[in-house]
């Protein structure tokens, strides 16, 4: 039986993964912080897709939440072959003005847990080859963006992380996935925000979290390193890399400070 683990797997991306993952008859481990959505989203899928699920309610932005996520799943003695790090944590206000607090709490919630969880995983992937490591970063992540500064640090990092860990693993059979989406409406803030920074080229961009999620799992499957889901988000993103990034933080401060 095939088992994948969701970090942030209740909504938004997360769960649009999950439901790709259940469609192809895998059981989904789910990880979040809200028992309450944790719960909805088990009897979804499993009403859906007759899979089974489990889920974990722990925050991932706790330095001990990783180990506790490993001692559950190793005592039950489940087969992993997909691990996903779609836990992550952005909105409009970042540094300086973000209280310090909530900077580390972003840093350790969108890079440090996705690191500490494949640190973890890896030996349980190496049992049940091929596997698959899915990273959700994001098309910040191919830019240094003034306004958005350390959310766009973190996804940059993940990618460098995902990339170098690809190779790492290529003799060990576990193959590693970076998605990096446009912007996706998984709630009206974003949309709404997305709409004023972006105007009509943010609405182009736009897709929607099960789009993003079956994209993503294909993809992974064919063992793709970098997954932009979305023609527009593709040509930006080709942009974003062939442009050198001090233009790039440049005009994007501008565009930032006009908003």
């Amino acid at each position: 039986m095939n088992w994948a683990i969701v970090a942030g797997g209740s909504k938004g991306i997360g769960l649009g993964i999950a439901e790709a993952l259940a469609k192809r008859s895998f059981n989904v481990l789910i990880v979040a912080r809200n028992a309450e959505d944790l719960q909805h989203t088990k009897t979804f899928l499993e009403k859906k897709y007759l899979i089974q699920v489990e889920v974990f309610c722990g925050d991932l932005s706790h330095t001990e939440t990783p180990a506790q996520l490993l001692e559950w799943f190793t005592t039950r003695h489940l087969p992993v072959n997909v691990l996903c790090n779609a836990a992550g944590l952005g909105g409009s206000i970042d540094f300086p003005n973000l209280p310090l607090e909530k900077i580390r709490t972003m840093i350790r919630l969108n890079l440090e847990s996705a690191i500490a969880l494949s640190y973890l995983f890896i030996p349980l992937l190496q049992q049940t080859t091929p596997s698959y490591i899915l990273n959700v970063s994001s098309l910040a992540g191919f830019a240094p963006i003034p306004m958005k500064n350390v959310y766009a640090a973190t996804k940059s990092g993940l990618i460098s992380f995902s990339r170098s860990l690809k190779y790492l693993l290529k003799k060990d059979r576990i193959s590693v996935s970076c998605l990096c989406p446009g912007p996706v409406f998984t709630k009206p803030a974003i949309e709404a925000e997305t709409r004023k920074q972006m105007g009509w080229i943010g609405k182009q961009m736009a897709i929607r979290p099960d789009q993003v999620g079956e994209r993503a799992v294909r993809a992974m499957l064919k063992r793709k390193m970098i997954i932009v889901p979305g023609r527009w988000s593709k040509l930006f993103s080709c942009l974003l890399r062939i442009v050198p990034q001090d233009y790039v933080a440049r005009i994007l401060y501008r565009f930032g400070k006009k908003k």
